[in-house]
């Protein structure tokens, strides 16, 4: 299969089949390791690039097709697709090899009778793609940004009622940009250590930049796949996102404290936490099955953590003989992950607004349970990556109303470039701050 064919199978599989993308994509290339790095690179583009600006692509060729995206055979929208993603986003290939292609394609799967027809649209769009009609941003946002944006028109209407017009435009805007690679660096490292690191990735031709935020957070550009890096088989550094680094600074955490993470696949905010508490603390790092806990286990390995240990365990069960023994919680729960798009393209196209009740249950029965283990006095650090009321601000007001907890500042705990509230909580949206979308809450047990 040459490389247009093997991103056609690659998108029947996401977008026909619901297969998650990442997941795709990765065994894929895995699978083709040995072609051309930079036919690897034009898979990933592709198939992320269309995933990503499906429903632009679509009102496209809707534009230019009698038959609408719909009611069009699988396999032949998903050409249709693919080559309009090259028409409209990748200057460096000629519009007439997007064209021949595409027909070639049809013609090699069996769609002879269909070759006129691709031909036809596609040869279309290339020729008018500069008059090509968008909705009028004056007469309906909503249609306007979803169409821009490619996103699901309930998403922007949700997030236009909780945000307001301007800063929803920015949140998806920043979904669409390109982030670096972001990094935590082992806290107790030396800055020698780190130095040399860093100048060793840059020896690998990585552009690295120092995170605002963060002093041990970096961000790495350029980068093929960061196992390949210096220092990751040694546990000097994890992939992880700003936002999540901010819990465990959000949880104040002391050295000799005991640290239960409910639910803590793959494991970045436990080992970031088993690093603050220190040799005289504990972390306990907990998840539903075998196969979570089993990257937990692996990153521990990897880092060197001697003071994390990990158990197969259902949040919603309560573990007696943790009642009243956590000096911290961290509650970072399932989600509808409304703020980590940017970077899981597929996830606009699952969830649903019918999902976003079923999560808020599932996200009180857990905290019905864990909200236990907290000490009189200690802390519960509650937190998802979405954006989204119901899951965040609403939790936290119905755990305050049930529970004897109180919401305690977080400005003490934060940077100071984030200006964080003295409400107990803070809304992360990317375009707006340099993280993913995220929410971290900050509650106290009263004694």
């Amino acid at each position: 299969m040459n490389t247009r064919e093997l991103i056609v199978e690659i998108l029947l599989e996401i977008l026909e089949k619901e297969k998650y993308s990442h997941l795709v994509i990765r065994d894929v290339l895995q699978k083709y390791d040995y072609l051309d790095s930079r036919d690897k690179a034009f898979i990933k583009r592709v198939a992320d690039g269309c995933v990503e600006w499906k429903i632009k692509i679509d009102y496209i060729i809707n534009q230019f097709s009698k038959v609408k995206v719909e009611r069009q055979k699988p396999l032949i929208r998903t050409i249709l697709r693919m080559s309009v993603y090259q028409l409209m986003f990748m200057d460096n290939i000629p519009d007439s090899a997007v064209c021949n292609e595409a027909v070639k394609l049809c013609k090699k799967r069996g769609f002879q009778n269909l070759q006129g027809f691709v031909n036809g649209v596609l040869r279309n769009i290339a020729r008018k793609k500069e008059q090509i009609e968008y909705p009028d941003r004056e007469k309906d946002i909503v249609e306007f940004l979803s169409v821009e944006y490619s996103m699901p028109t309930w998403i922007v209407e949700k997030f236009i009622e909780e945000q307001g017009e301007e800063i929803t435009e920015k949140i998806l805007a920043g979904f669409m940009e390109i982030e670096p690679v972001t990094i935590r660096m082992n806290e107790n490292a030396d800055e020698e250590s780190v130095e040399s690191l860093v100048n060793e990735w840059k020896k690998c031709k990585v552009e690295v930049g120092k995170h605002p935020y963060l002093s041990y957070a970096y961000c790495l550009k350029g980068i093929d796949g960061v196992r390949n890096l210096p220092g990751f088989e040694d546990g000097l550094y994890t992939v992880q996102d700003v936002s999540s680094m901010l819990v465990c600074e959000a949880a104040g955490l002391k050295k000799g404290d005991k640290v239960i993470d409910v639910c803590a696949a793959p494991g970045g905010k436990a080992i970031h936490a088993a690093q603050k508490v220190g040799k005289e603390g504990i972390v306990s790092a907990r998840d539903l099955t075998e196969y979570k806990t089993s990257y937990i286990e692996e990153n521990i390995e990897r880092m060197k953590i001697e003071n994390c240990e990990v158990l197969i365990w259902d949040a919603r069960e309560v573990r007696e003989e943790d009642i009243g023994t956590a000096d911290v919680v961290i509650a970072d729960l399932p989600c509808s992950g409304l703020g980590v798009m940017g970077k899981k393209k597929d996830i606009k196209y699952r969830v649903s607004k019918e999902s976003l009740d079923s999560l808020v249950k599932l996200q009180r029965e857990i905290l019905d349970t864990v909200y236990q283990y907290v000490k009189p006095g200690g802390i519960l650090l509650y937190s998802t990556c979405t954006i989204n009321k119901q899951e965040n601000e609403d939790n936290v007001k119905w755990l305050t109303e049930n529970y004897p907890f109180e919401t305690e500042s977080l400005s003490a705990y934060l940077p100071d470039e984030l200006k964080a509230g003295e409400d107990g909580v803070m809304q992360l949206l990317p375009g707006i701050h340099e993280t993913d979308g995220f929410f971290i809450a900050r509650l106290r047990k009263k004694a």
